[in-house]
């Protein structure tokens, strides 16, 4: 049979009677000119899989989406840090909010598609680090590579003719390599001696610590991700809006709002109790730059601890209170004016301080009150506290300052049904008024009621009075503190945030090792000659960019000629005696 063009060699004898070539060469096979790839199968298509997981390029593109799918948590408010802001976002945008929901935008960080990433780079993490590690330990036993033969074909070459006057050359070669493996142990090599003939050598290499921090930067990194994923099960954060005098237990009843991981039992929390005793706030003066803004705020309180003992303490800005393995910060802060609501027959329905939201820089501050029961139908009170109040030119009223100079607090009456009792949850800060009747204020013939601190008004209709309390200790009728003021608290308890702290640092000084460690093999060859001389040759190869490699191989020849010169070189007897 002839073979056809394409399975000619180029002395043109046939390809598959080459007998310069195997049986089982690809040319030997006559084809018909198609290459046929092997088919995978389902077990080949997994490892194929698995190792493109596990590579480091698939893991850092697992890292760059991690953090890419993030940028969602901080663009929208999450429920575990900001639950009133996912009620706020939800009524601002009352359209968009389910679609965003169901994308799980309020709650990404424990949304699947985010834990899907986690889990991901998790595992291509794990994959990618234990064949390293194999491979780096079998690195650390192995010896130094031989030297090469031919050193003068490396960048970094030098060479040193030495003449020895009369001494034994092959004893001054060999002793210069020992001088020079002694160089390089004390510069921190690895060494290894390899002699051939009347050629003697020191092959030298350092920088293993480079993979080695390499190494701790990715374990580290897991360590970081197993952390938080654990630890997040053990984890809770709660809020809770504390007025000055009253107190709060840690308790899952007494959260306001409680975001808790997995794990964590109902008896999980320590029941420890913290009272504010007083809060304390400074405002810059009128005339002064930034007059009116607040300047420093302190919550102080005493702690009753689960042992029975007490404590007193101060909550500032990026200062929390840390009370048995729980972290409190202090988040905002603002009025509680008290209020009593009596019904007509004069019976007291409400008494009790009302939490205000601020709404301005000047602490102007909005506040619901809502009478379920007492009174003919229910009523609901949407007031304005103005600490310091001026009147425009409007006749609209607004706060110059945030101090109580002049407290003025303004209610707007409504008649109805409030929608609470249907068993679907309503913010205390608001008030739904499709269903209620508008009694007084805007809108109406009845102007709004207006009470500064110890003053009493008939509420619209006879339907009884409304009284501004003045809160001053012991009557003293005091401006500064007719109003309460109340402390808005974050407690949150995290066992794992010093492990993470922990492998954090691992991961930074394992980095730092991987950056700035140079990896680099070092060779020293001496070859002696008959001619009174010995030939010295020294050279470097960087594994990677090595900028200073240049400067080493110089320091290495110019450090071994000092100390070659300062070692007495050894006599040829070997003509003694003839």
């Amino acid at each position: 049979m002839s073979s056809s063009p394409s399975e000619k060699n180029v002395d043109g004898t046939s390809a598959s009677t080459d007998p310069r070539r195997p049986a089982d060469h690809i040319d030997a096979v006559e084809t018909d000119g198609d290459i046929v790839q092997p088919r995978l199968g389902f077990v080949g298509w997994l490892r194929w899989g698995w190792r493109q997981l596990t590579s480091m390029r698939v893991a850092l593109v697992l890292l760059l989406i991690l953090a890419i799918a993030a940028i969602p948590g901080s663009i929208f408010p999450q429920r575990t840090a900001d639950p009133n802001g996912v009620v706020q976002y939800k009524q601002n945008n009352p359209d968009v909010f389910p679609l965003l929901d169901d994308l799980s935008m309020f709650d990404v960080y424990s949304s699947p598609w985010f834990s899907a990433i986690y889990l991901l780079l998790f595992v291509s993490l794990i994959g990618c680090i234990i064949p390293r590690i194999k491979h780096h330990a079998k690195a650390l036993r192995a010896q130094p590579p031989r030297t090469p033969a031919r050193l003068s074909r490396l960048d970094d070459h030098r060479s040193v003719e030495r003449t020895i006057d009369g001494a034994d050359a092959d004893a001054a070669a060999s002793d210069a390599v020992d001088v020079a493996e002694k160089q390089l142990k004390a510069l921190g090599y690895r060494v290894a001696r390899y002699d051939r003939g009347r050629a003697w050598s020191v092959s030298a290499e350092r920088g293993y610590w480079r993979e080695t921090g390499n190494l701790v930067f990715h374990i580290a990194l897991v360590g970081v991700l197993v952390t938080v994923g654990i630890g997040g099960g053990y984890a809770y954060t709660g809020q809770k809006v504390v007025i000055e005098g009253a107190s709060f237990v840690n308790t899952l009843i007494d959260y306001n709002s409680i975001n808790r991981g997995r794990f964590v039992s109902d008896d999980a929390l320590q029941p420890y109790a913290i009272t504010l005793d007083k809060f304390d706030v400074t405002y810059e003066d009128f005339g002064m730059p930034g007059a009116g803004q607040a300047g420093n705020f302190a919550a102080n309180v005493t702690v009753q601890h689960t042992d029975s003992s007490t404590s007193e303490g101060k909550i500032e800005v990026n200062h929390p209170l840390h009370v048995d393995g729980d972290s409190v910060y202090l988040l905002g802060n603002g009025y509680a004016p008290t209020i009593t609501v009596r019904n007509a027959e004069g019976e007291e329905v409400l008494s009790q301080p009302v939490e205000f939201l601020p709404q301005d820089s000047a602490m102007t501050s909005l506040g619901v009150v809502k009478i379920t029961d007492g009174m003919p139908e229910q009523l609901g009170m949407i007031g304005f506290l103005y600490p310091t109040v001026v009147e425009l030119e409007s006749g609209a009223y607004a706060s110059a300052h945030g101090a109580l100079n002049l407290p003025l607090l303004t209610l707007d009456v409504y008649q109805g049904d409030l929608g609470i009792d249907g068993g679907k949850p309503v913010s205390v800060f608001e008030l739904d008024t499709d269903e209620l009747e508008k009694l007084n204020g805007r809108g109406t013939d009845v102007e709004s009621i207006e009470l500064q601190p110890g003053e009493t008004a008939d509420l619209p209709n006879g339907l009884g009075t409304v009284t501004f309390e003045d809160a001053s200790p012991d009557g003293a009728n005091d401006t500064l503190q007719s109003v309460k003021r109340y402390a808005s608290l974050q407690i949150h308890h995290d066992d794992s945030a010093t492990w993470v702290l922990v492998f954090a640092l691992l991961a930074l000084g394992g980095l730092g090792l991987a950056l700035f460690v140079p990896r680099r093999r070092m060779w020293v060859k001496a070859t002696a000659s008959d001619d009174d001389r010995i030939h010295l040759e020294y050279a470097g190869l960087a594994r990677g960019e090595d900028p200073t490699l240049a400067a080493a191989v110089d320091d290495l020849v110019r450090g071994h000629e000092r100390l070659l010169d300062g070692a007495a070189p050894r006599r040829d007897t070997s003509a003694k005696g003839a």
